[in-house]
């Protein structure tokens, strides 16, 4: 007997192949992996600081209000079409295949970009673990071994993989909320008003403080993105055209609310956050942890913060495959035929693989800790053009008549409203991120670098056509 997610994956055009396994709360968890509050605090926190000092925080509210009004209209996406590789599936269907096309190529190297950096900030953590001292080639090496570690996780299908990540999430939930928490409350070293200072920040962008938020905003971005999990997910959940709009609305406003609690928890609690300004502190999250609770916190909390970037990292790597498996299904990829091969537990091996193999040859470059937030700006520019491409389609949609939303989740009369603001704020934000900044990029940097995310994007453009092409052949 064929279900009715099956049943509705077919009216879109496919048979069902992935193992329909996940309820609610297991699209839910991959959801808040893919966001991770630790990871993506841990990701910014200090290049926020660096721009605009402890008042780098009132950057969060604003992304995670923009990211809101992209979630309207996702979840209204997500529940008429419940399909993984949403940018793709969702903008072809909306206005055109060809552009369809390039927002999923364009999300597929925003996902791979994501797993090398995840990976690479997540490896000096398990080297703390190990009291090794994080060399660039130990540093490559242990991501590497993240690497695999997530491709494993994902393997052997997708309910081994949702019950890893669940109890990755339920420790760093738990500790993350409790720590915040304990900071702010027991161990806090200066006032509120602490959080209206740049302490001289400024200067990295000329002596301005706006240049210097909106240089931490662009940074900011990568706070919330990554909620697309779950809509990788969708061919997999049991009644996707309700639990993924959901899970997506669950991930990001919990994400957000501990991000907040810990972003302003542990500038509080910081002995000296001069020093974080003045670059002499480049870790400043686990000097406020370890001087609050003492010595002995410096290995749990290590492996606290691991764990986090495990579960984000099997998350992602699973988006990015499952992503490349939708697109690859209507043989518009090279080498399509093997990138949607699925075997009997239901996972597209062969997206799977090149996923891995992808995130190691990224890591491979043998990036360096003063170049991690050029390639954050990098990565989180290409989600956004992703992103932007795709409430672009749903507002022409609309305002042609062609897409009148008639899934389970509507806003109603207010889609419009919603739309219009969501593609403001992704065209604002994509152009931020984008825009080459001297702050961002390491001392002394050389012109490619600072330019390192329009290039990028230029050059995902220029080969799009060669890939398109030999996908087609």
């Amino acid at each position: 007997m064929t279900d009715a997610d099956a049943l509705r994956l077919r009216e879109l055009g496919y048979e069902q192949e992935l193992k329909r396994r996940l309820g609610l709360f297991d699209t839910v968890a991959l959801g808040f992996a893919g966001v991770s509050p630790v990871v993506g605090l841990y990701a910014v926190v200090l290049v926020g600081t660096l721009l605009a000092g402890p008042a780098w925080v009132w950057v969060l509210p604003v992304a995670l209000a923009g990211q809101c009004l992209l979630l309207g209209v996702y979840s209204e996406l997500a529940s008429e079409f419940p399909i993984a590789g949403g940018a793709y599936q969702w903008s072809r269907r909306l206005i055109g295949g060809g552009y369809g096309w390039f927002a999923g190529w364009v999300a597929i190297w925003a996902y791979a970009v994501a797993n090398t950096t995840v990976a690479y900030l997540g490896a000096p953590w398990a080297l703390a673990l190990l009291d090794i001292e994080p060399t660039p080639r130990a540093v490559v090496f242990a991501g590497l071994v993240l690497v695999v570690l997530a491709a494993l996780a994902g393997w052997f299908g997708v309910l081994l993989l949702g019950r890893v990540v669940k109890l990755g999430i339920a420790a760093e939930c738990v500790a993350s909320v409790g720590v915040g928490l304990t900071l702010l409350v027991v161990f806090h070293n200066h006032g509120f008003s602490l959080l209206t200072h740049t302490l001289g920040a400024e200067s990295l962008s000329g002596g301005s403080v706006g240049a210097g938020l909106l240089a931490a905003l662009a940074v900011g971005g990568w706070v919330f993105i990554g909620f697309d999990v779950a809509v990788g997910a969708a061919e997999e959940t049991h009644k996707a055209d309700r639990s993924v709009p959901r899970a997506i609305w669950i991930a990001v406003l919990s994400v957000g609310a501990i991000v907040l609690l810990n972003a302003v928890a542990a500038t509080l609690a910081h002995p000296d956050p001069a020093a974080v300004v003045a670059g002499d502190d480049v870790d400043p999250v686990t000097t406020a942890v370890v001087s609050s609770f003492g010595s002995w916190s410096d290995k749990p909390f290590a492996a606290l913060v691991l764990v986090a970037f495990i579960s984000c990292l099997i998350a992602t790597q699973a988006l990015t495959a499952r992503t490349i498996y939708s697109v690859a299904r209507d043989d518009v990829l090279p080498a399509s035929r093997f990138l949607r091969s699925v075997n009997g537990r239901g996972v597209p091996v062969g997206a799977t693989l090149v996923t891995a193999v992808v995130a190691a040859l990224g890591l491979l470059l043998g990036l360096h800790a003063a170049a991690v937030g050029t390639l954050i700006a990098f990565g989180t520019a290409a989600i956004y053009v992703s992103f932007l491409m795709t409430a672009v389609a749903a507002l022409i949609a609309r305002t042609r008549g062609t897409w009148v939303p008639a899934g389970a989740q509507r806003i109603g009369r207010w889609g419009l409203v919603v739309n219009v603001l969501a593609v403001a704020w992704l065209a604002f934000e994509t152009v931020n991120i984008a825009w080459p900044r001297a702050s961002i990029a390491p001392p002394d940097a050389p012109f490619y670098q600072v330019w390192a995310a329009p290039l990028s994007l230029a050059a995902i453009a220029l080969l799009a056509p060669l890939a398109r092409r030999l996908g087609t052949r």
